[in-house]
């Protein structure tokens, strides 16, 4: 038994297959779904999907959104997502750096609109670096 799997953003069906097992970053942390798994609606946080295929597991970078699982079937609605596979992890890297030089030169502002902004970048930079990653 397995499930399928889309990820959907606005311009893009980022994954549309098999898995055994999806890993989700949902708002309140990772939801692992297996088929059989109840039906339900999350939200999606910035972060890492990963998928268990034919004993692999892969990786897609989630920029929020929501998540519907039911009767085996997880549909995943993004602002936007990039498989892990298709990053440059250099560049991801080199992100990452940025974003939290930028970060840390804002410690000191408390919830000032630049550094809300830094830290939406940050988690970004993280996301697309730890899909990498996850590639490997």
């Amino acid at each position: 038994m397995s499930l399928t799997l889309r990820v959907l953003a606005p311009d893009q069906s980022v994954f549309d297959g098999k898995a055994e097992e999806v890993i989700l970053p949902s708002t309140t942390g990772l939801v692992g779904i297996l088929p059989g798994h109840i039906s339900m609606v999350t939200a999606i946080d910035i972060g890492v999907l990963r998928v268990l295929n034919n004993g692999t597991w892969d990786s897609i970078a989630l920029m929020g959104g929501f998540a519907e699982v039911e009767s085996n079937e997880v549909t995943v609605l993004v602002n936007s997502a990039e498989l892990g596979s298709q990053i440059n992890s250099s560049s991801a890297e080199a992100e990452l750096e940025s974003a939290k030089t930028t970060f840390s030169q804002l410690e000191d502002q408390t919830n000032s609109p630049e550094k809300l902004k830094a830290k939406e970048t940050l988690d970004r930079a993280r996301a697309r670096f730890q899909a990498t990653k996850a590639s490997e």
